[in-house]
């Protein structure tokens, strides 16, 4: 028997996916789990539902236990196997607000802004610490233990935990395994299944770089040509298409791109241009998209939290990578994933050894071993060290405590620097520092 430790376990559907997925593994429906949040209410809620589950879905098999706030954080880690990792530091209200709200007093849009840009370098800034005390009790209470991040920023905050603490880490993200299918369904092209593909470069920009259907016909031609004529729509006004901007990719740079468009949006310098609001209408672009999911999502729990919360509560194992890595280290029955790995050992040839990469792994007993990748074509290789600069320079800020890298990584940013000044992009990061007081450490 094992030990699953949940961090942020109040995120109540997603501990359900994961969880209830293990408790659905013959490997893992044993296995104590630990359910570890700093928000009461909703601890009790998941504590609730997770016991409901293991009654309904896995005959009282696991110990299910939890700990409420910081003082209890060591007892929630110690002697963990697998520590799970689904935090969101400042939640929607005030935090996500500021990210979005003081950069609209410099004319800069966003359309997530947890990944990239000035939202997605501050979220990670005020993370990283909250990581680093997490790195600082595992390495106390369950050393050998693997970290499995979900909270983005992925590259940022996996990339940190990699460089800078000894904690074994691997970064999973949605997107990888959607990628293939969602552009195949979107443009209504027929296929065979098992699909093969390749998919390598960085968390939300790992370029799909091979497809193929079971049959082992090549799907990249027929996906050019639905997309080129999606953007010949859009070209002409017509299209009320929503992935436009990876379908541009693949015109403008040859390969498709593992997240949505309205990420890959605020990714570049390319789509959002307050000189050029008619792209917001031509790639349809939703600015302001996250707040607008916080507050649908807030309003939605309201109304589903009782299905979650009464006894009958079941579950069909999903998709999630957590479940199956876990399962293929406790069995040594190997498995392949798309994961974020530190790319030391070359992985991604030109790419910085610094950078965390979105490879293929293979999971068994020993842990995770990337697969090696090669080099990127030339002009993926460069959209992904436009992203990259800015996560090392965030990382670096965040292990520093130098305002200085703050201002470079935001010079650095794509979007933020095809929009404001030098001056105006010191001055907004001086404001979300202020803004923030209270969730970051001091910067000098």
């Amino acid at each position: 028997m094992g030990k699953i430790t949940f961090m942020g376990a109040g995120s109540t559907v997603f501990a359900k996916n994961v969880l209830g997925d293990s408790m659905l593994s013959p490997a893992l429906r044993d296995f104590e789990i630990a359910l570890y949040d700093i928000d009461a209410e909703r601890l009790e809620e998941s504590y609730i539902m997770i016991n409901a589950l293991n009654k309904n879905i896995n005959e009282n098999r696991a110990t299910i236990t939890k700990f409420l706030g910081v003082e209890n954080r060591k007892d929630a880690l110690r002697d963990a196997n697998f520590v799970v990792n689904a935090i969101q530091v400042g939640g929607y209200e005030p935090c996500t607000v500021i990210d979005f709200e003081v950069p609209k007093k410099y004319g800069l849009r966003q359309t997530i802004a947890d990944t990239m840009g000035i939202g997605g370098i501050f979220r990670a800034l005020r993370t990283i610490p909250v990581l680093e005390d997490f790195a600082n009790d595992m390495a106390e209470v369950c050393p050998r233990a693997w970290f499995l991040n979900y909270t983005n920023p992925m590259a940022m905050l996996a990339g940190y935990m990699q460089r800078f603490t000894p904690i074994n880490t691997i970064g999973l993200c949605h997107s990888t395994q959607v990628c293939s299918r969602g552009i195949l369904d979107g443009l209504g092209i027929p296929y065979t299944e098992p699909i093969r593909e390749r998919i390598a470069g960085i968390n939300h920009m790992a370029w799909l770089l091979e497809i193929e259907d079971a049959d082992g016909t090549d799907l990249y031609p027929a996906i050019k040509e639905k997309a080129f004529a999606k953007l010949a729509e859009a070209d002409a006004g017509k299209s009320d298409c929503y992935d436009l901007v990876r379908y541009e990719y693949i015109r403008r740079l040859g390969y498709y791109c593992t997240e949505s468009s309205e990420h890959n949006a605020e990714y570049n310098n390319l789509f959002i241009k307050s000189a050029h609001p008619e792209l917001i209408d031509r790639y349809n672009i939703p600015l302001d998209e996250y707040p607008r999911r916080c507050v649908n999502q807030i309003a939605g729990w309201k109304n589903d939290r009782e299905k979650y919360l009464t006894g009958d509560v079941s579950h069909t194992r999903t998709h999630e990578f957590a479940s199956y890595i876990m399962e293929a280290m406790t069995t040594n029955v190997p498995i392949k994933i798309c994961a974020n790995v530190s790319n030391a050992g070359g992985v991604i040839e030109n790419l910085p050894r610094e950078a965390c990469v979105e490879v293929n792994c293979l999971v068994d007993k020993t842990g995770i071993e990337p697969c090696w990748q090669g080099k990127l074509p030339t002009q993926l290789a460069a959209m992904n060290m436009t992203n990259i600069n800015v996560q090392l320079l965030t990382i670096e800020a965040a292990v520093t405590k130098k305002k200085e890298a703050i201002y470079q990584a935001a010079m650095l940013d794509p979007h933020c620097s095809s929009e404001l000044t030098i001056d105006q992009i010191v001055a907004m990061c001086d404001d979300l520092i202020e803004a923030h007081k209270g969730w970051l450490p001091e910067y000098k």
